[in-house]
């Protein structure tokens, strides 16, 4: 039986980088009132530990429900899951497995102190992989092994104040990010008019005193996100399938839910389908993560093509980060409908003090 976590909190735990690591009250909550989703791909007796087992049943019940009706397709109702207050200690079942939404230093000392088995349990090696696969630069360093006709993208590793003022001259426009930082956070925006480096100088210095560099790329005009998803197995990585989603600042607000077929034709009105498919296959044939095993996730935009002598419109920057871990486009893809006429959107919204997973329409 396999025990299921969702832990919202994992990209500020990877940054903080302790054993005893208090999340912060959004990602409390966020884990609180969500912790159910794990529901949605687990296999029929598992187990998913929540903080009330009651509240989260209802939850998912009503999701299940809701994705009866809105999706026409009622899989989630025929499986039996589990859920178990992470208040206790012991299961009906023994637990031979476990699948966390990501992997850190925090997670695994939380679940010691609950008794689970050292056996069950990552090692210190395999956290640090995790940990180091999860730093930006993996993407930095993978970018140019995806790079072809209709892309673009660069990323830079800076330690010096200089180096950041010289790719803003450069490029008149850049993006600084700390090297793990959750979704719409760890990003500052300098421009050479409007906000020089001189700005964000103190930042700089924090992240690069406490994570030993900041990643600095030049700024595109985003025409859409997007993303694709995958998991790495015994066999290699397997492509599960695309992630249209939205952010805001950063942060994400919500996933397309459709056939793959119809997220292909929704992106392909900016690039080309066979170039999306390069870029999947060079993923699949050129990544190398070592030991690790679970999902992933690659986010990626259409940007705006800039240049008097650009014959396109847009182009496809295809590694704009890597999430070592579950992400909100492996959920979506969990519960995306069979056929191609139904499209809705799936949005965490905050209402009346809670997080909610909410099916709508387009």
């Amino acid at each position: 039986m396999t025990l299921h976590i969702f832990n919202p909190e994992h990209d500020i735990a990877l940054a903080s980088h302790l054993a005893n690591f208090t999340a912060p009250h959004a990602g409390r909550q966020l884990r609180a009132n969500l912790g159910f989703l794990p529901a949605l791909w687990a296999e029929d007796g598992d187990v998913v530990w929540v903080e009330h087992e009651e509240s989260a049943q209802k939850a998912y019940n009503r999701l299940s429900k809701r994705v009866t009706c809105a999706l026409q397709t009622s899989y989630l109702q025929s499986r039996n899951i589990l859920f178990a207050s992470s208040k206790c200690h012991t299961f009906k079942q023994p637990i031979t497995r476990i699948e966390p939404w990501g992997w850190d230093l925090a997670l695994r000392a939380a679940l010691k102190r609950k008794g689970i088995a050292e056996s069950l349990l990552p090692s210190d090696e395999y956290l640090e992989l995790v940990r180091q696969l999860s730093h930006r630069r993996t993407a930095a360093l993978l970018l140019p092994r995806l790079q072809q006709e209709g892309t673009v993208g660069e990323s830079f590793e800076c330690r010096e104040p200089q180096e950041v003022e010289q790719l803003l001259q450069r490029y008149g426009q850049v993006v600084m990010k700390a090297p793990w930082s959750s979704s719409g956070r760890g990003l500052r925006f300098l421009s050479v008019e409007r906000t020089p480096f001189a700005c964000q100088a103190s930042w700089f210095r924090n992240v690069v005193a406490s994570q030993g560099s900041v990643m600095v790329e030049p700024f595109y005009q985003k025409v859409r996100d997007f993303g694709m998803e995958f998991e790495a197995t015994d066999d290699g990585i397997r492509y599960l399938g695309l992630s249209l989603f939205h952010t805001a600042n950063g942060a994400y607000i919500g996933n397309i839910l459709a056939t793959e077929q119809t997220k292909r034709e929704m992106i392909g009105r900016y690039v080309s389908l066979s170039l999306l498919d390069d870029v999947r296959d060079a993923v699949i044939t050129t990544l190398e993560l070592g030991d690790y095993r679970g999902p992933f996730g690659i986010d990626m935009m259409v940007v705006k093509a800039s240049g008097a002598k650009s014959q396109v419109p847009s182009l496809l920057h295809p590694c704009v980060e890597m999430n070592l871990r579950r992400t909100m486009g492996h959920v979506a893809l969990a519960i995306s409908p069979q056929n191609d006429d139904i499209i809705k959107v799936m949005r965490v919204i905050y209402e009346k003090d809670n997080y909610k997973l909410r099916i709508q329409r387009l």
